[in-house]
This record gives structure tokens, sequence and C-alpha cells, in this order.
């Protein structure tokens, strides 16, 4: 993986991701930045706030073992395009409409992660026991519903346009992971069909995170729709990147057991790379061998990861994820150079320069 300097700029328990500093330079607008996401930090605590312990206790489960944060942080931006002074980085207090919906794109890809690790039986998350590892199926699946009806209590303050928004987006959510779990169909391209997939299942939020923050930014309709688009792709960039990071990344920096994955039999870019080049490629066969091969043991997975981690796939696969991010960048060219233009950029090379 493309070696990246990601010593960013520390919030409160979060880190901005390289490139955030050069906002410094721009007056203030490092500083509303920073300050939108430590509201948004106490905004989600508050959210997941519940006099019943047990409901308390599972909803805070995954918020406080910390995460990226990287729907925040892109309404949060969006939102600064609307601002007049964006060029010469003269903003003001980011608004209570855009913290709220930062916050519920948080929450809502926090109840998906309690319903994702039930179905996957992913023993960790974010360094930690996974919910369901904790207390049970059920109820980690009854903690992931919980946050989302805050999510969408939320959000219905914030008027029936944006309860819409959320409400399609939710529904691309689930039939993402409706297509992951039935598998593609006979006719269908294996490649084109987890594209589908990551782009229900993480392409959608993190466009609706540029969306809404443009939206309560106020933003003319052309940028808010530039910002959805940019979000989309950016978020297959992110979902992508993942897909390698998994097979290439230690333990420590990931915050989960590698392969995690190829043990759950989950197909990701990698591994469907690998698929394609099996016909005519040995030892793209050899490697495939070890993966779909038994991994019940520690030495069995690490066997498969490293044969995976060691093949040009890898390196193909990065391809494609830069191609995502490159993208995304390009989505941004109608828009006037600003800071904010300058740290949207930076946060699309972001995704596909991190290991973990």
């Amino acid at each position: 993986m493309p070696a990246g300097d990601l010593a960013g700029v520390p919030v409160g328990g979060l880190v901005l991701p390289a490139g955030f500093e050069n906002l410094a330079e721009h007056g203030d607008l490092l500083d509303v930045v920073t300050t939108a996401l430590e509201r948004v930090e106490l905004e989600l605590s508050e959210a997941v706030t519940n006099a019943d312990q047990l409901a308390d206790h599972t909803s805070r489960h995954l918020l406080e073992a910390g995460g990226k944060r990287i729907r925040p942080l892109l309404t949060i931006l969006s939102s600064l395009l609307g601002e007049p002074g964006v060029g010469t980085g003269q903003v003001g207090e980011v608004a209570a409409e855009v913290r709220s919906a930062a916050v519920v794109m948080e929450l809502t890809h926090l109840a998906t992660l309690y319903h994702d690790d039930v179905m996957d039986e992913a023993p960790v998350r974010r360094g930690a026991p996974a919910a369901h590892q904790v207390w049970g199926n059920s109820v980690a699946i009854l903690a992931g519903d919980l946050i989302f009806a805050r999510a969408s209590l939320l959000m219905a303050s914030l008027g029936p346009e944006a309860v819409s928004i959320q409400a399609r987006t939710f529904e691309r959510l689930v039939m993402g992971q409706l297509w992951e779990t039935v598998g593609p169909e006979e006719q269908d391209d294996h490649l084109e069909h987890y594209l589908r997939v990551i782009g229900g299942k993480t392409g959608s939020l993190i466009a609706s995170a540029g969306r809404l923050g443009a939206h309560f930014g106020g933003c003319d309709e052309s940028t808010v729709r530039i910002l959805e688009d940019y979000g989309e792709k950016v978020g297959m960039a992110f979902q992508l990147a993942d897909d390698v990071i998994d097979l290439t990344s230690t333990s420590h920096a990931s915050g989960k057991t590698p392969g995690t994955d190829l043990k759950e039999r989950v197909p990701t870019l990698p591994v469907l790379l690998l698929r394609q080049a099996a016909p005519t490629d040995a030892t793209a066969d050899a490697v495939l061998e070890l993966v779909d091969g038994p991994l019940d043991t520690d030495e069995q997975l690490a066997a498969a990861v490293a044969a995976v981690s060691a093949h040009p796939v890898i390196a193909q696969a990065w391809d494609i994820t830069r191609g995502w991010s490159a993208d995304a960048v390009e989505a941004l060219a109608p828009l006037p150079a600003s800071p904010v233009k300058s740290a949207l950029v930076a946060f699309a090379d972001y995704v596909v320069n991190r290991d973990n």
C-alpha cells in the first residue's frame, strides 16, 4: 500500500487526516472544523444516552471504541462550501442543523455495524470485542435498532426532506446488505455485483453526508449534487481500501483480525480479482486453493492472508481503488478554488493512503 503520513491534527480523541493542518493557514477555518467535530462528539454521546442501564451500555459500546468519524467530517466540510467567505477561510460557526445531520450520519453508520458484526460473526470491531460477543446476537441487533431509532428521531427535527433522504439512504443500505447476503445471480458479473453491494452499504451513507452538509450549509442545488456525487465516489474508494487493508494491515493498526473477510467467506476486491485471473494464472489458482480451503485455524488463515497479500492482484486492487478516489476529486472540478475544496481533495487522498 502507498505510504501516507496520517499523523494528522488531533481533535480530542480523534485525529484529522493528513493535509487538514493546511486549514490552519486560512483564518479560523481549522478551529471552526475542530470545534464542530468536538461538539458533534458530545452530541453523539447525548444521542445514545439511555436511562436503562443495558440499553445505555450496549449503545455506547462502539461509540466509545472510537472510529474515524469520516461521515461527520464530510458533513461539516460540505456545509462550509455555503459560507460566503469560504474562498478566504473566513467562515462562521457550523450551524446546529449541520451538526445534527452529522450526528445522524454517524449514528446510522454505528447501527449498521452492530448488525453487520452479527451477520458476519465478526469477533472484533475497532479493537474491542464485537457487541454480540459481549451480549449475544439478539441484544446486539436490538442495540443497533435502538441507535437507528435515535438517529431517526433526530433527523425528524430537521424536516421532511431530511427524513426522506435518510429513508432512501437506509433503503440503499439494506439493499446492499441483501445483495451481499444472497450473492450474485448466475448471469451477473461478480465484480460488478460487488461494486453495487458497496455502493449500497458504504457509498450511499457517505453520499448523503455530503448532500446533507451542503444542503444545511446553504449551498445551491448544483453544489449539493456535486457533494453527493463526491461522497458516493469517496465512499467507494474508502470501502475498496478497507478490502485491501483487511489483508495487508496488522490487527494492531486496523483494530480487527487480518483476513476477517476471508474467514467469513465475504467476496472482496482482491479475491474477486484472483478469480478473474485464475483461468490463465497458475499462481492465482494456487492462492485460491488456500482461500477456498479450510480457514478454521489461525495458521490456515494466516497462510491464506499471506498468499493473497503477496500476489500482484493487491497492486491491481489499489489501482482500482485509487481510480475511485481520483474520480471523487474530479467531481469537485466545477467548484471554485477554496481551502475547503483543498481539504476535500486531501480527504479523497487520505481514504486510499491509510493503514487502518
